[in-house]
């Protein structure tokens, strides 16, 4: 609509509703047959009866969102323009990770640990309209323990350090802390822990005195016990955890994201990232563990939220963890929960995110099948994705 006012127009943009009417929807906690969702700009208006002239999308379940609360999306394969203008190239190069993380049915993410704060660049770019990708929560720099006379903006050490340089990450724009308190990336899959407790500690109650949550990355059992007696809000991929710390994790309400799968990409492409074949048994020896792990944490009780550790080629495979979740015990409901509902929890999005409500998000993925039946419907299915009230995924024609 065009208003004249002397001699400038205005553009007064309106908010039209729109209805989507699918066989089923899920909407975070339970489903309603034939029904239909209305959004109205960037936001869900109803879930409920279908009013007249609604989109016919009933060949498909609908379901929230997903999050994925664990990836990398600056992390690149290759970047052929070298060094020089790297910062530039590696946010242009991973618009294709964002999007092909959309096409997951994957619209929010929590991206730990980008160089040069690409990642809060991508962010910002993404809240403005002029990139497609999900929304981002994202965290900077991750702490890394300080070797040598190597120092760069995320190394520390002792407590003091490391809340200067998490009040770097807050100062620069990190919406999310990430801490890495053991070894353990890539073929590597060592547990040494390398911040102390009391280093822990410190970076927790810095980042949470900035009104910030914080994850610590740990391989192996006692960084995950001095990460959850420090406070840590998530517990990054850990195996190996002994029963008093799942315990303290049920105590603390400690969100646990165990990446299982992240490891089935490394041994399934160890070729094209050039790992040597003997990385391959390391590799699969901890995803057994991990899998281990996570049945005995799904059992004491420890709450779970979907992590894929994407990086490299792997975006497009966010959910395959959903996969390791039901052979972790977890029913496929519980599965999508843990994508879902749990992940804007995680984030502190759960009056906005996770779920189809009115005033949420209209972040809406629509699937061929059952989810609730069967949990490669939404790991294979994915047909149609709309984020903030745009459709940006179409696979219904």
């Amino acid at each position: 609509m065009c208003i004249r006012v002397g001699v400038f127009v205005l553009l007064v943009t309106q908010a039209f509703a729109s209805s989507y009417r699918f066989a089923a929807v899920w909407d975070g906690d339970k489903v309603q047959k034939d029904a239909c969702v209305t959004t109205s700009g960037d936001k869900i208006e109803s879930v409920g009866p279908c009013p007249p002239g609604a989109l016919d999308m009933s060949r498909y379940t609908a379901i929230p969102g997903l999050i994925d609360v664990h990836t990398h999306l600056t992390y690149l394969q290759e970047n052929p323009v070298g060094q020089a203008g790297r910062g530039a190239a590696v946010v242009y190069l991973a618009a294709a990770n964002a999007r092909k993380t959309l096409d997951a049915g994957v619209t929010a993410v929590r991206d730990l640990g980008a160089q040069n704060y690409s990642d809060i660049a991508m962010r910002d770019l993404i809240n403005a309209g002029l990139m497609t990708g999900p929304r981002m929560f994202v965290a900077g720099y991750g702490l890394q323990v300080q070797r040598g006379a190597n120092i760069t903006p995320n190394t520390a050490t002792g407590p003091t350090e490391v809340m200067r340089v998490v009040r770097l990450q807050v100062f620069a724009g990190a919406d999310y802390i990430k801490m890495y308190g053991s070894t353990g990336s890539g073929q590597d899959v060592t547990q040494f822990e390398t911040f102390t407790y009391e280093e822990m500690k410190a970076a927790v109650d810095a980042a949470h005195a900035l009104g910030k949550r914080i994850a610590i990355h740990s391989y192996g059992p006692t960084g995950a016990r001095d990460a959850v007696h420090a406070g840590a809000d998530s517990l990054e991929h850990a195996t190996d955890i002994d029963d008093a710390t799942m315990a303290e994790m049920v105590r603390r309400k400690t969100w646990y994201v165990p990446t299982i799968d992240h490891n089935r990409y490394y041994v399934d492409n160890y070729k094209l990232l050039g790992y040597p074949a003997k990385a391959v048994e390391g590799l699969n020896d901890y995803i057994a563990r991990n899998l281990a792990t996570a049945k005995r944490a799904w059992k004491a009780g420890v709450r779970f939220a979907m992590g894929s550790d994407a990086v490299y080629t792997m975006f497009g495979e966010n959910t395959r963890e959903l996969g390791w979740f039901v052979r972790a015990g977890m029913t496929p409901e519980q599965a999508l929960k843990a994508a879902t509902v749990n992940g804007a929890e995680l984030l502190g999005q759960e009056k906005s995110m996770g779920a189809l409500r009115a005033g949420y998000f209209a972040d809406i993925v629509a699937v061929e099948g059952d989810p609730l039946a069967d949990i490669q419907v939404v790991i294979d299915k994915v047909r149609w994705v709309m984020k903030d009230g745009s459709v940006v995924v179409d696979k219904t024609r």
